[in-house]
């Protein structure tokens, strides 16, 4: 699996999910960990040549629903509302019980 794919022109980054911490733990809130993922797209979209600024789309995998309040908190404060992505948030079952969230982006360079 690639982290980051760049095509024409584009930039695909596979779904990003929360870091674990130095205690090898992830946080179970939504909301903080959607600050984690929003933190490494920053991180590969920079690495790119790219920023938020230049989103396309974007896919929020959330482990429950419930949630959905906390992540968009978290979206709302990070995302750029002059260049705002068409984005998608489904309910889904993820990789691991620990993580609640996890996004997908597309972006142009």
């Amino acid at each position: 699996m690639s982290e980051m794919v760049v095509h024409n022109d584009t930039v695909y980054l596979c779904g990003q999910i929360a870091d674990f911490d130095a205690m090898g733990e992830v946080s179970t809130d939504v909301e903080a960990q959607t600050r984690d993922v929003l933190r490494q797209i920053d991180t590969l979209l920079a690495r790119a040549g790219t920023d938020k600024s230049k989103l396309l789309t974007a896919t929020v995998y959330l482990a429950d629903m419930g949630g959905f309040a906390a992540m968009n908190t978290a979206w709302d404060a990070w995302v750029d509302r002059a260049n705002a992505p068409a984005r998608a948030t489904v309910e889904a079952k993820l990789a691991a019980p620990e993580y609640r969230v996890e996004i997908q982006v597309v972006a142009a360079l």
